[in-house]
C-alpha cells in the first residue's frame, strides 16, 4: 500500500474516530456510567484545598509529555499477539479457598489487569475492581476482556473496603461499584470520586476521599493515600476534576504497596522511606508506550519503582486482560522478569484467579505462552524528569534481549 494511501486510511480512521467522540459526549449526559461531578460547596471547597488543585484541576508533581504526532500515527496499526490466540489458563473459583482468612496473614489473589484482592493482617481489601465485559461507560462498544472473571463477585469472602485509584473507566466500573454497594461494601477513593460513587448509589458515610499522604483506619489497617503520576476523566468535558492515587497498606505484621497508575516520579522514594519498606509491590507494569512515557511506568520502570518504594516481592499488574496500548500481550511480564533478574528483584506472577501467601505458597510456575515480545532495546519506554522530551531519566543498564 502506498504513502498516500495509507495517510488517506488513517485520516478516514481518525475522522470516524471523533465523530465516534462527538456522540460520546453528547451521550455522556443520559448514561449513568460516565459516572457524575456534581459536588456540594463543602466537597469543592475541599477539593480546591488540595496542594495538588491549581487552574481549575488535579495537578501533577511533575508535568507529563507525549509525542503526540507519533502517537496519532500509530494509533491505528495493528499489533501482533496483541491479544491472546488460545484460552488464558484462569484459574476459577467458588470461593472456597478464601473462605478463611489466610494463616501466613498475607495473601494476594489477583483477577487480571488491576483487579485483586489482598488480605493483610484480618483485613480484606479490594483494588479496582472491574467484573463488567468491558472498560467503557456502555456494554456494546470498549475493550473486551479476555476471559471471565475467575470468581463472581458473589462468591467473594466479605470485603472490609475497597480501594479506587482514580476514575478511568478500566478502574473504577460503574456496574461493579452497584452490585458491591448492594452487599454493603466501604468505599476508599482520591479526591472527587465520591461524586460518582454518591451518583451510582453508594451512600456518603461508606465513602472516604483522601488527598495524597492522609490516611484513615480500617480496622487495624491504615490505608494512605500515596502521589503517582497520571490523569483522570471518564471521556468527557471534565477531565483531571478528580485525583488519582496510589495506596500504601500498613498492618500490625505486613505492608504492601499499591502504585495505581502512573509514570515515574522522584517522590516514590519518599513513599518508601516514609511508609515502607514494603512485604510486597502491586506495580502497574502494562499498557505503556514509548510515545507517552509518562503516563505509565512500562516495565523496566515498574522494576526501578519497585526499589524506589522499597519493596521486597513485586507482582505485576495492569497487565493480561485488556488491550489498551501497542504491545503484545505477554511483553509487559517477560521484560519485567528480564529487567528483574538484571537488578536483583523477586517476582510474583500468579495465574488470574490464583491466591498466593508470599514466602509460604510455592512460587507459581509460568503460566502465558511462548511468543515474540519486544525489548527495552528495541521500544525503550523512558519518563521525562519534568514533562521535557528532551530530558529524560537515566535508567540502570543491563538490558535483556527479546526471546
Amino acid at each position: 500500500m502506498g504513502a498516500e494511501k495509507k495517510s488517506g486510511w488513517r485520516r478516514l480512521g481518525w475522522g470516524l474516530l471523533a465523530v465516534a467522540a462527538g456522540i460520546g459526549l453528547l451521550l455522556a449526559s443520559a448514561c449513568t456510567g460516565f459516572g457524575e461531578l456534581r459536588r456540594g460547596q463543602a466537597e469543592q471547597q475541599r477539593v480546591e484545598a488540595s496542594p495538588q488543585w491549581r487552574d481549575g484541576q488535579f495537578n501533577n508533581p511533575q508535568p507529563m509529555w507525549s509525542d503526540m504526532k507519533d502517537a496519532l500515527l500509530r494509533a491505528f496499526e495493528s499489533t501482533p499477539d496483541g491479544a491472546p490466540q488460545s484460552a488464558v489458563p484462569v484459574l476459577a473459583s467458588r470461593g472456597e479457598a478464601l473462605a478463611a482468612l489466610p494463616a501466613s496473614g498475607l495473601r494476594v489473589t489477583w483477577f487480571g489487569h488491576s483487579s485483586t484482592l489482598l488480605e493483610i493482617d484480618g483485613t480484606r481489601v479490594l483494588l479496582d475492581p472491574i467484573w463488567s465485559e468491558r472498560a467503557s461507560p456502555v456494554g456494546w462498544i470498549g475493550p473486551k476482556r479476555w476471559f471471565a472473571p475467575p470468581i463472581a463477585l458473589d462468591k467473594l469472602p466479605p470485603i472490609d473496603v475497597v480501594l479506587v485509584s482514580h476514575d478511568h473507566y478500566d478502574h473504577l466500573d460503574a456496574g461493579t461499584v452497584r452490585a458491591l454497594q448492594v452487599r454493603g461494601a466501604r468505599f476508599v477513593v482520591p479526591l472527587g470520586i465520591g461524586g460518582h460513587l454518591r451518583g451510582w448509589g453508594v451512600p456518603a458515610d461508606r465513602i472516604v476521599e483522601l488527598d495524597w499522604w492522609q490516611s484513615t483506619q480500617v480496622g487495624t489497617l491504615q490505608v494512605t493515600s500515596t502521589p503517582a503520576r497520571h490523569a483522570s476523566g471518564r471521556v468527557n468535558p471534565q477531565s483531571d476534576r478528580t485525583l488519582w492515587t496510589g495506596f500504601a497498606l500498613v498492618g500490625a505484621a505486613h505492608r504492601v504497596y499499591y502504585s495505581g497508575d502512573t509514570g515515574l516520579f522522584e517522590e516514590m522514594n519518599d513513599i518508601g522511606k516514609r511508609l515502607g519498606p514494603f512485604d510486597l509491590t502491586l506495580i502497574e507494569s502494562g499498557q505503556y508506550d514509548a510515545d507517552w512515557p509518562d503516563w505509565h511506568l512500562g516495565p523496566e520502570q515498574a522494576v526501578l519503582a519497585h526499589q524506589r518504594v522499597q519493596g521486597k516481592l513485586m507482582m505485576p499488574v495492569h497487565w493480561g486482560l485488556f488491550a489498551l496500548a501497542h504491545h503484545g500481550w505477554t511483553e509487559p511480564v517477560e521484560r519485567v522478569l528480564a529487567a528483574a533478574a538484571c537488578r536483583g528483584v523477586s517476582v510474583l506472577t500468579p495465574r488470574p484467579g490464583q491466591s498466593v501467601e508470599p514466602g509460604r505458597d510455592p512460587v507459581p510456575a509460568r503460566w502465558w505462552p511462548q511468543q515474540a515480545w519486544r525489548s527495552a532495546a528495541e521500544r525503550p519506554v523512558v519518563a521525562t524528569k519534568n514533562g521535557n522530551g528532551a530530558d529524560r531519566v537515566q535508567l540502570p543498564g543491563c538490558v535483556a534481549s527479546a526471546s
